[in-house]
């Protein structure tokens, strides 16, 4: 402590510290987690999912389609019309191929659900799921 006082004297002006570069860390470090963190996309939507014995966890990157009970199709917050949900589907999977997961309520009709799942096969999905939580 004698050492540090012993500088500022012999200066004349008391000792800084320089935070310049520790502001520029941080920013780094801030720029570097949003580049790489992974947004997660939700339908926009609440639906009541069945229960399933062999639910299973599947990938982040993947197409979420909602199957409302009033049989309304949604997609990021968006209402799809059947006729227009192969075009989107097939669009999202020119940019990258990734799973279908129907996110269909329990009280859905199940022939709304199975024209969904015909509708995205056609529009090129390999790998279309029915989203359920584990009982």
């Amino acid at each position: 402590m004698k050492h540090f006082r012993q500088m500022e004297n012999i200066g004349g002006e008391p000792a800084e510290i320089n935070m310049s570069p520790l502001v520029d860390m941080v920013f780094l470090l801030l720029i570097f987690f949003m580049v790489t963190t992974v947004f997660v996309q939700e339908t926009g939507v609440d639906v009541n999912k069945p229960q399933a014995a062999s639910a299973e966890s599947l990938a982040q990157n993947s197409i979420l389609l909602a199957l409302t009970t009033d049989g309304r199709v949604v997609h990021g917050g968006q209402e799809v019309s059947m006729n227009r949900l192969r075009s989107l589907v097939s669009g999202l999977l020119q940019a990258k191929d990734m799973p279908v997961i129907i996110l269909a309520d329990e009280r859905s009709q199940t022939g709304l659900l199975v024209q969904l799942i015909d509708q995205c096969k056609l529009a090129g999905a390999r790998d279309v799921s029915v989203a359920a939580t584990k009982e």
